[in-house]
């Protein structure tokens, strides 16, 4: 279960209303638009609570997402370029997140680097459809992917600060 200070986080994101995806002509852009009102004020949340951690932009049509995630380490800020796209299912199921240059380099990763969320997020995901978007993929799935496996990665010496490897 997740902790008091994510509940209050997910708590702040507006949950969504339309259920549509990309095959849904009109809707699917009346859900953009929501997704989009959802992340803006998940980022402008993070960022008053000096918790900035990612930048996400998509194509014209909203089905290709990319952008970069990072979390800080020892004061270290470790920088990872994010993608995904919406599948076809959307909003019933999830999309992948990919993180490709940490591919290969844990267990908890698919081919391609798309992190692993099946065990606890896509539950939570399923029951919550269509109020989870964007916002909520982030902050429940990617958010605390990346608290879990990147100081383990970095412990491990799997990764490095970029400034170190120079």
């Amino acid at each position: 279960m997740a902790d008091e200070a994510t509940r209050r986080v997910v708590s702040e994101i507006p949950v969504l209303k339309t259920n549509a995806g990309p095959r849904d002509r009109e809707l699917w852009v009346q859900r953009l638009k929501e997704e989009y009102q959802s992340l803006i004020r998940y980022v402008e949340n993070n960022k008053n609570a000096d918790t900035d951690w990612f930048r996400l932009e998509s194509n014209k049509e909203g089905t290709r997402w990319f952008g970069k995630c990072w979390y800080i380490h020892d004061l270290l800020k470790y920088e990872f370029d994010i993608e995904f796209e919406i599948p076809i299912t959307y909003p019933t199921t999830a999309p992948e997140i990919a993180v490709p240059e940490l591919d290969g380099k844990t267990a908890k990763m698919y081919r391609g680097g798309k992190i692993c969320l099946t065990d606890h997020f896509k539950p939570l995901w399923a029951r919550n459809v269509p109020k989870f978007g964007l916002a909520h993929l982030m902050a429940l799935g990617l958010g605390p992917w990346l608290a879990v496996e990147i100081p383990d990665l970095i412990q491990k010496g799997v990764i490095q600060h970029k400034e170190k490897c120079i």
